[in-house]
């Protein structure tokens, strides 16, 4: 009995002077911490990018949807509206800007290729010989007209790019202002931003 109680006297004085654990230690105020304290917006930050962290591959992909979603209606809207932050690689520059409005100063003939192809091929359907040959010429017509009126498109704009734009990088711009030509003014992307017979 004395001996048990013996024994629980030595394990609390051994228990006393044993030192304290890592976990348990009282850290000195003045000691240095090893790393800086990092700032009020750093952590903000930190805390941030950590609750915003998606927990689950469901949720990632949710996430990357509704990203996707909000950049096409940026694209759209800039489409729309011309703002060159949001434009498609394709149509960023000034280099292509410029090509855009050269081609939205003038008229082009194939633009209206569209209708004259609709009222050619109404003639070209109606059973009569007469009707048909002049359906026929007026296709040969129309088709010369818009090489003819690209040809001298693309060596005009050609020209004023070289002029405008001497040390920019050129590829491509005059491919793609006849790409636009041969669209109707009012379905091109981005949407036209000067009047015809304006000076881009």
């Amino acid at each position: 009995m004395f001996r048990s109680r013996a024994t629980k006297e030595e394990k609390a004085a051994v228990a006393d002077k044993a030192p304290l654990t890592d976990s348990k230690q009282i850290r000195d105020p003045q000691a240095p911490k090893g790393r800086p304290t990092p700032k009020r917006s750093e952590a903000q930050s930190q805390r941030r990018s950590v609750a915003t962290t998606p927990s689950n591959r469901k949720e990632a992909a949710k996430r990357q949807r509704d990203e996707r979603r909000a950049q096409m209606e940026r694209q759209r809207q800039a489409l729309a509206g011309g703002d060159e932050r949001y434009l498609p690689v394709r149509d960023k520059g000034p280099v292509r800007k410029f090509a855009r409005d050269f081609v939205d100063s003038r008229f082009n003939v194939a633009e209206f290729f569209l209708p004259m192809a609709v009222v050619i091929l109404v003639l070209s359907m109606v059973q009569v010989a007469s009707l048909q040959s002049v359906a026929l010429l007026l296709w040969l017509v129309v088709i010369v007209l818009i090489v003819l009126d690209s040809f001298l498109t693309g060596f005009r704009l050609k020209k004023r790019l070289a002029e405008r734009f001497p040390d920019q990088s050129r590829k491509g711009a005059v491919a793609y202002a006849l790409m636009r030509s041969l669209q109707m003014r009012r379905l091109r992307l981005p949407k036209p931003q000067v009047k015809r017979g304006e000076r881009p």
